[in-house]
């Protein structure tokens, strides 16, 4: 499971990089997928099994971080193009 959200996270966030807007996007999901994954490090630290699969879930982490930066990102640029929108109309 890990691995494939692993290998989807790119392609999600290229969509983000290239669509340049924050429409139909959501940060509360992005947040609640980073505390799972918290969640998951937490789970293996406590049963002490440190191994491999912490490395995808750091990865994981820090890929859905980047995609939650490319959110703030790409919601200034919808203001922008909304005031520049109003500013053309009035």
């Amino acid at each position: 499971m890990l691995l494939c959200f692993a290998a989807s996270w790119p392609f999600n966030i290229h969509k983000s990089w290239v669509s340049r807007t924050a429409v139909g996007k959501s940060i509360a999901f992005e947040g609640i997928i980073e505390i799972g994954y918290c969640f998951g490090i937490a789970a293996h630290a406590v049963n002490g099994d440190f191994n491999y699969v912490l490395a995808f879930y750091f990865l994981d982490i820090c890929l859905v971080a980047t995609d939650m930066l490319l959110y703030f990102r790409n919601r200034k640029l919808d203001r922008e193009r909304e005031s520049l929108l109003k500013s053309i109309k009035d």
